[in-house]
């Protein structure tokens, strides 16, 4: 459905507003209207200089508070999840390659260092010795080779000469890809590729999620 355009005389109370250090959820609050619609008004709206202090002081206490929630939140989380286990940990590496590895070989591609260190952990518990993965990069032709290797080396906790390959895309991603991407994977993984699809149909299974039955189209036919 689509929404209805504000009138002038709304867009000029939220500017209004804004000029005199009202901050985003105060205005969403006092107007009523979504954040996303008061930040395409605010924004570039200058602060009078008889209400910055005013404002200044908002901003101190709102970081002020979202630092204390944050703590509240860490604490809060180590309180639930306390030590993990073997078997959480293997669950979280079977959740994690059920959202963003690949569907036909053991293999995990990912930017962020610390979920390629959480999967690396979980084929740890299930027996997977380094000597068995296969490492390869994909970065972006303005990145440093050498940094790169030397960064994803020290992530996986390998030499750099234990990468296999590195892949130079076309392009310039340095702002958003400062290491490019590093792939995991598992030589002959078959059989571990099975048990961590087997082990997000269970974590589906005890959620009542529907789970669509695996079969290959390589598995031979019994004998009748």
């Amino acid at each position: 459905m689509k929404r209805k355009a504000l009138t002038k005389e709304e867009i000029k109370r939220i500017v209004f507003l804004r000029q005199r250090g009202y901050s985003l959820p105060e205005i969403r609050r006092i107007t009523g209207h979504s954040g996303s619609t008061v930040f395409k008004y605010i924004r570039g709206v200058k602060i009078l200089p008889e209400f910055e202090e005013i404002w200044k002081n908002k901003r101190k206490t709102s970081i002020a508070r979202s630092i204390q929630k944050w703590q509240e939140a860490q604490q809060r989380a180590r309180k639930i999840i306390g030590k993990l286990t073997r078997k959480e940990k293997i669950l979280i590496t079977a959740s994690l390659y059920w959202a963003e590895g690949a569907k036909s070989d053991l293999s995990f591609l990912n930017s962020d260092p610390a979920l390629i260190k959480v999967f690396l952990e979980g084929l740890k518990e299930l027996g997977i010795k380094k000597d068995k993965l296969k490492v390869s990069l994909r970065i972006y032709e303005d990145l440093n080779r050498e940094e790169v290797l030397n960064f994803w080396a020290k992530v996986i906790g390998i030499s750099e000469d234990k990468i296999n390959s590195i892949n130079i895309l076309k392009g310039r991603k340095k702002g958003k890809l400062k290491y490019g991407m590093c792939r995991i994977r598992v030589s002959k993984g078959g059989d571990l590729l099975k048990l961590l699809h087997s082990l997000a149909d269970v974590i589906k299974e005890n959620l009542n999620a529907p789970v669509v039955q695996r079969i290959e189209r390589r598995t031979p036919k019994p004998q009748i």
